[in-house]
Formats: C-alpha cells, structure tokens, sequence
C-alpha cells in the first residue's frame, strides 16, 4: 500500500489558517470590548432616568405630608437603581483598568522596539562614519576577483544606503506609533477619573438615601395597624378583580361551546377557542415577548408578579397576580397591544378594569377611573383605554397590569419592553 505523499504546501495552509483565526479572535474580541462598553453606557443612562423619574414620583408624593407606604416603595426603588447603577459605572472602571494595563504593555513593547532600531541605527551610522571615504569604497568595488563579485558588491553598498533609509523611516514610525499609545492611555486614565468621581457622588447619594429611608421606615412602623388594613382590602380588591377576569374568561368559553346553526355539536373546552384570525393574533402577541410597550408613556414597577415579602413587614408575604406600576397623576392607560375589549367591569372600591383579548392572550388593565372603551372595541397597540386613579391621601396613582394566557396567570415584567 502506498503512502501519500505529504505536501509542503499543506504547512503553509494550516499556518494562513492560524493567522487568520489568530487575527479574527483578536478583533473579535476588541468588538466585544466595545460592545459592552457600549451597553454599559446605554445601561447607565437608562438608569439615571429611572433615578430621575422617580425622584419625580417622589417629589409627588412628599406634597403630602403625611408619610405612605408608597413613598417607601419608590424610595426603595430608587435605591435599588442607584446600587445598580454603581454597579454598572464599577463595571465600566473594571474594563477600563483592562485597557490601562493593555496600553502599558503596548507601551513597553514599542518602547523595546524602539530602543532595539535605535540601537541598529547607531552601529549603521558608525559604520558608514568609518567607511565614508569615496576612495576606500572604490578600492573595496575594485579588489573584487571578477566583474561578477563587483557588481555584487556595488550592489550591496546601493541596498545598503537604502536600507540606513528605511531603518530610519521605521524609528520615525515607530516613535509616531509609540506617542499614539501614549496618548491613548492618557485618554483612558482620564476616562477613569471621571468615573471614579461619579461613583464617589452616587455613593453619596446612596447614602442619603437609605438615611432617608431608615427615617421612613421609623414613621411609618408607627401606622401599622392601618397598613395591615390597607393589605387586607388591597387583597379583597385582588380577589374581586379575579373573580371578575374569571367570568369574563368563562363566558367567552360557554359562548364558544354553545350549539350553531348549522346543529354539529362542539366538543366542550376549558380553553378560548381560536379562530384562524384569532389564531394569528395570538401568534403575534406570543413573538412579542418582552417587546410589548408599557400601558403607560412613564412609569416604574412598585411592585412585582408574584408572592414576596411586605416592604414594610419581611413576617407578612403580598401576593400580586401582576405588576403594580407608579406613574404620574393624571397619567392614562394604553393598551400593550392590539385587540378585541373582551369585558369592562367595575369593582367597588377599586374602580374598573378593561380586558382586552389578543387572540389566546389577555391582557388586564385595573384601576381605571374613566373608561374610554367598551366590549367589542377593536384595540391598537398603545390606544388610549382609560384614565388611572389618582389616590390624594397617599399621593399615588397605580396602574395594576395582569397578562393571562387561557386561565393561566403570566408575569407581566416578562412581556414589556426592557
């Protein structure tokens, strides 16, 4: 059996192969150096308008001067952005110390480099300096044995003046290519400065925040009493709001399931039947997933889907069937998206809500003041629906957002656009 011969050329191949790998990871992962950069920075100015927006908030509500358990909520809030926006700047100070110490490197390379042409430069010039005389070049050209080696060694002394040339336009290069670092890392050592600086001032901030806040949770631990009322007709209002998105799911499946005309009976369902139509909007809600916008122009989630801790009281557990978001007084409600008004229903005590089907989806709108819809309504995405209540005695006003799948409760901050 013969043995394939192996080519050189395939060494080659493989050594293109590396280079090019080589050179692509590298500049793959510069590009991922400046894409976090990037993101970091969009991250940080998200945050400061979170901040700022909720010292809007806050400013609202302290006109009242009775201390709320809501001014606790937006404070923590606002405390919980700043520590990620700490975070965030810590984070862009780690990057930056990367490419200090890259730059450095960089620096002491070239200045190596630098030195090493120098060097050669020096012997170059003290030769030539040496074998300057016309006289003795002409005597080295003509002691050669033949014409050939004389013309090698006329050749010789060409390239070598174009060599001292070039040797000299390389320290020139290298020099410009060395200030350029040079300055570069004079740009970064600044750029850190002033994040250092920025994450001195949120410190500060930071902590005249939560001396804010000890002084709130000291005032309101005096009310207690009237804050275990508040959670006991806050839950009464959920469960009535419930009970109303139940009937309202319901009797969309008896309606489907109802004979027709045409007297083929339909196989009983627990599930809202689909349309093609409804079908397709359901589809596009789906591939909507935390792309929907807020059912508000402003706002901030003050409270969270699902069971957690009081703010106020860590021994009692809140269980929210949505997302609580604070807004401004006189703010309206929106649609996330578009849809047939399924149901409009007033709770006592906590006024109405809209439901608006998407197909297999619904989405819940509560605490509304004035309704601008009506059943049967086709909704665009971010229609005006309604105007929220504003609460005087606590200077809050709350959109409560429920999004359902079927009968199936979803998290709502999982859908809304980042």
């Amino acid at each position: 059996m013969k043995k394939c011969p192996i080519k050189k050329n395939n060494n080659k191949v493989y050594i293109a192969l590396f280079l090019c790998l080589f050179i692509s990871t590298g500049i793959s992962f510069a590009q991922t150096q400046k894409d976090s950069k990037a993101e970091l920075e969009n991250k940080k100015k998200q945050l400061q308008r979170d901040i700022d927006y909720t010292n809007e908030l806050l400013n609202e509500t302290k006109k009242n001067k009775k201390l709320s358990l809501n001014q606790l909520v937006t404070l923590n809030k606002k405390i919980s952005a700043r520590e990620e926006l700490i975070a965030t700047i810590n984070s862009e100070i780690a990057i930056l110390d990367k490419q200090v110490n890259e730059k450095n490197n960089n620096i002491k390379k070239l200045q190596s480099e630098l030195d090493k042409l120098k060097e050669e430069y020096a012997k170059m010039i003290y030769y030539a300096y040496k074998n300057q005389n016309s006289y003795d070049r002409l005597v080295f050209i003509f002691a050669s044995e033949d014409f050939e080696q004389a013309y090698m060694r006329m050749k010789y002394l060409q390239q070598y003046s174009t060599f001292r040339k070039k040797q000299a336009e390389a320290i020139t290069g290298k020099r410009q290519e060395l200030n350029n670092k040079v300055q570069e890392l004079e740009t970064k050592k600044a750029d850190k400065r002033v994040l250092l600086s920025s994450e001195v001032a949120e410190k500060h901030s930071l902590s005249e925040e939560k001396t804010e806040k000890e002084i709130v949770v000291s005032e309101l631990q005096k009310q207690e009493s009237e804050l275990k009322k508040e959670i006991e007709k806050k839950r009464k209002d959920a469960q009535k709001v419930q009970l109303a998105i139940q009937r309202i799911i319901q009797k969309e499946i008896d309606d489907a399931n109802k004979p027709k005309p045409d007297g083929v009976k339909r196989p009983k369902s627990d599930k809202l039947v689909l349309t093609p139509e409804s079908q397709e909007l359901s589809n596009s809600f789906a591939s909507n997933k935390g792309k929907l916008p807020w059912p508000v122009a402003k706002g901030i989630i003050c409270e969270r889907f699902g069971t957690h801790p009081h703010p106020l009281m860590p021994n009692i557990d809140v269980n929210n069937n949505g997302v609580d978001i604070c807004t401004n007084n006189g703010a309206l409600a929106r649609a996330v998206f578009e849809g047939v008004v399924t149901g409009v229903a007033n709770i006592p005590g906590a006024g109405q809500i809209v439901i608006i089907r998407h197909g297999e989806f619904l989405s819940v709108y509560a605490n509304l003041k004035d309704v601008y819809v009506k059943g049967g309504d086709k909704i665009t995405t971010k229609q005006n629906i309604g105007n929220i209540i504003h609460d005087d005695d606590q200077s809050k006003t709350i959109l409560h957002l429920e999004i359902w799948k079927g009968q199936t409760k979803l998290d709502p901050e999982d859908w809304l656009a980042n």
